[in-house]
């Protein structure tokens, strides 16, 4: 992406109509669970809009229900989250979870109160309704995730007590005469054993949705709109050789052809041998794609910098600049296509506003104002397991559709310190033996993302009877579904030590290799 700060507004606009007339909407408060609860009602083939509390959509005819998320504030500090619930109509069912839940009671008269016990983690359904929609189909002494630190110790008259655990008397409620239901546990986590069920009760059975949200019925309705939105107008669209610039290649190529032009611009710090064999498998798709070897212009401005934000802002602006004057020797062009997706959209428009930068994006900057091209998002609906899914709905090739994630800037920041060339030809050798080894061992398939990094340091060692004094490179290979959390895997120890053989014997300069075991969070997935 070139820029992903849009707003959930424009977005909402291009929403095909067939599509607003089925969709659940979740309110935000800031809970690090928010993007699973949309996640989770994907997954029950529901169309999920994700907002921040303080700017409540229109409530048209489309939306069947509203899910109030959790949050890491109190209900009774001064400033906590406090939307205006009035403008949900009240036919509309409403399912407040954990802050949501305790919100909706102190805002009717019950008491919430800091909890003398904070419940955390695991706990049992010890008394649960099941003559209540919300839990029909769930058997007592069910699992539910607890995370919260204040507690609900008494409600109105009118409110229905329909779960409860050891330690919280009030665990789930229900407001017959509005149809709310509020539950102090987290359904959207897998530690939840029964959530998926809680959300399809409430999705489908009380708010009434058609579960017709699908890989296919998203590709006709995109496909449909692009047409009526682009027309005649030309395209351009820079490729990275990853899932989300190919699927939106796909499916702007399915709308308009040859007026589709795509970029892919090798900034020297791809991994070995890349640049070719991308541009290769993008010959089979049937794409109109120019490739730019620019990787000596961009090696030359990154020449002498060590921070890694620097670096980002470096790789961003020269890739602008490059990808502007290709863009310019096609004529006519009145569109820039970008992969960005749902996670993105949700973060520029987050409760505490556009995120503090943990990162920059390679691309995060804007365009040149001389390009003057309208901006056009065919993904930006989707979550990245749901972009596969399209993928695959696609026929696009599982070599590409099951392409670990590789970040923008590329190996600039896997070689921590400043880069040369050299140091990109070193870690271009030892990514290559880790990544086949990986396929060759099939463990590829079963790891999101994997990389080696390059220290900044050296280390002593002996190889022969000689003592060396080279470098170190770390492993990293972890497994998530979106890169919002990730796990490091658990490689086999016979692998790994072949693997760190492999990468001595063969690459000329490093003598240490080591595995990083760091889970996000607390660290992230690339060391910068």
């Amino acid at each position: 992406m070139l820029s992903h700060y849009i707003c959930t507004s424009s977005f909402n606009r291009e929403i095909n109509h067939k599509q607003m007339q089925n969709k659940i909407i979740v309110l935000d408060f800031g809970s690090q669970y928010t993007q699973l609860i949309g996640r989770r009602v994907r997954e029950l083939n529901v169309y999920c809009e994700i907002h921040p509390f303080y700017n409540i959509p229109e409530i048209d005819a489309g939306v069947k229900g509203v899910i109030l998320s959790g949050s890491p504030s109190s209900v009774m500090d001064e400033k906590a989250p406090a939307p205006d619930l009035s403008k949900i109509p009240p036919q509309i069912p409403i399912l407040g979870v954990c802050y949501g839940a305790q919100y909706i009671a102190k805002l009717s008269g019950g008491v919430v109160e800091a909890s003398e016990t904070r419940e955390y983690g695991r706990a049992m359904l010890e008394m649960l309704d099941n003559e209540n929609p919300l839990f029909a189909e769930l058997g007592k002494g069910s699992q539910v995730w607890m995370s919260h630190g204040d507690t609900i110790v008494s409600l109105p008259d009118d409110f229905k007590i329909i779960a409860g655990t050891r330690d919280v008397k009030i665990a789930g409620y229900f407001l017959a005469s509005k149809n709310i239901y509020g539950i102090q546990f987290h359904p959207e986590v897998y530690h939840t054993s029964q959530g998926a069920q809680i959300l399809r009760n409430f999705v489908v059975d009380i708010c009434g949705c058609v579960q017709d949200w699908s890989p296919a019925s998203f590709i006709a309705s995109t496909v449909e709109d692009l047409r009526a939105q682009i027309g005649d107008d030309k395209v351009v669209l820079g490729l990275s050789g990853g899932v989300d610039s190919s699927v939106a290649a796909m499916l702007l190529h399915k709308a308009i052809g040859k007026n589709l032009s795509c970029i892919f611009v090798d900034n020297g710090l791809l991994r070995k041998n890349e640049f070719a064999s991308v541009l290769e498998s993008y010959k089979h798709m049937g794409l109109n794609v120019t490739g730019v070897n620019a990787g000596s212009l961009f090696l030359k401005e990154l020449a002498g910098v060590s921070d890694p934000e620097t670096k980002r802002k470096i790789i961003g602006r020269v890739f602008i600049e490059v990808f502007d004057a290709e863009a310019h020797k096609i004529q006519n062009v009145k569109w820039l296509a970008q992969g960005t997706i749902y996670p993105d959209v949700i973060e520029s428009v987050s409760v505490n506003g556009p995120s503090a930068t943990i990162k920059s994006h390679h691309n995060v900057g804007g365009l040149p104002e001389t390009m003057k091209l309208k901006v056009i998002e065919p993904l930006k609906l989707l979550f990245k397991d749901e972009v596969r899914r399209v993928g695959h709905e696609l026929k696009i090739s599982l070599n590409i559709l099951g392409r670990h994630p590789f970040p923008g800037p590329g190996l600039a920041i896997r070689i921590l310190g400043d880069i040369t060339p050299q140091k990109v030809a070193l870690l271009q050798e030892v990514d290559s033996v880790f990544i086949e080894g990986l396929r060759r061992n099939g463990l590829y398939d079963k790891v999101w993302q994997a990389g080696a990094i390059l220290l900044p340091i050296q280390s002593v060692g002996v190889m022969g009877d000689e003592r060396t004094y080279e470098s170190v490179v770390a492993l990293r290979a972890v497994q998530s579904t979106d890169g919002m959390t990730a796990d490091w895997v658990h490689l086999p120890y016979e692998f790994l030590a072949n693997i760190s053989n492999e990468i001595i014997n063969k690459v000329r300069g490093v003598n240490r290799v080591v595995y990083d075991i760091s889970s996000k969070p607390p660290a992230t997935i690339e060391w910068e």
